[in-house]
């Protein structure tokens, strides 16, 4: 019978937010995949556990895959550790579950820490709705569009960043999204653990003369959906209301249904627009 592979959360910071569950799974399994093995040793000492590891990362992410895949096919059971917190998440570990399930090995989540989910409930915005971005493309092209992409977002984001990008960002958050509510959580769990409930202005304020430093998660307020409806108007009313007909019929609507559609864009009834397109005519 194959193996299976275990996902191992383990702590982002303090030591004792290790499950007995994933302590007891490293112990048992035959082989730790650890994104950085001098990292995960120290932790794995820490907790006596003795198990061989191997390098599983970015770099080798698909040929070591496949290597992997191979002994979990002989049988053997194989833990995913990554540097802190749980495997997949902003990691290449989604590469290795994908190819699992391709090759019909059983996958299971110890679940655990997550720095994403401690930050979003430490932030004090809303949790209801929420998505999760990671790090921001380093490619400037993609990273613009990213940006663009998250200026509707309604969602409360959530995003990662290292000390020596974080005014960068901050910038362009500020320059693409305006003032959002932004709450800046650092060093997460560890002894220094910082939370500030701020604004993208004020935070652009502190740091240029404080140092950033720790690794940093935002948590950045979504857009409202009554801001987003008033933008929307404004832009249709920019328009024409021919302007707006020709806009849906491009998108491939009749007459009767672009004229639906032109009159809940301008909060108006069908009718009203029917009479403007056509009483002249009459």
């Amino acid at each position: 019978m194959a193996g299976m592979l275990y996902l191992c959360a383990t702590p982002i910071g303090n030591l004792q937010d290790m499950t007995p569950r994933v302590e007891d799974t490293l112990k048992s399994v035959d082989l730790i995949a650890a994104e950085d093995t001098r990292n995960s040793k120290k932790l794995l000492n820490a907790f006596d556990i003795h198990t061989p590891m191997t390098s599983y990362h970015e770099y080798n992410k698909v040929e070591k895959a496949l290597q992997l895949i191979a002994k979990l096919q002989e049988g053997k059971n194989i833990a995913l550790i990554t540097d802190a917190g749980t495997p997949a998440i902003s990691d290449p570990g989604e590469v290795l579950v994908r190819m699992c399930q391709e090759a019909g090995i059983t996958v299971t989540s110890l679940p655990g820490p997550a720095a994403c989910i401690t930050a979003l409930t430490l932030s004090g915005l809303s949790t209801r709705r929420f998505c999760f971005e990671g790090f921001l493309p380093a490619d400037k092209k993609e990273r613009r569009e990213v940006l663009k992409e998250l200026e509707n977002e309604t969602r409360t984001m959530i995003l990662y960043e290292a000390p020596h990008h974080l005014k960068n960002t901050l910038t362009q958050l500020s320059e693409t999204m305006g003032n959002r509510k932004l709450t800046i959580c650092r060093e997460l769990t560890k002894k220094f653990e910082t939370v500030l409930p701020t604004t993208l202005e004020e935070a652009l304020k502190q740091y240029e003369t404080e140092e950033p430093r720790g690794e940093y998660v935002l948590v950045v307020e979504g857009k409202s959906r009554r801001e987003k409806k008033q933008e929307e108007i404004s832009g249709w009313e920019a328009m024409s209301i021919e302007e707006h007909m020709a806009f849906y019929e491009k998108e491939g609507l009749d007459e009767k249904n672009a004229m639906k559609q032109v009159a809940k864009d301008r909060g108006v009834g069908k009718r009203e627009i029917y009479q403007y397109l056509h009483g002249e005519k009459q």
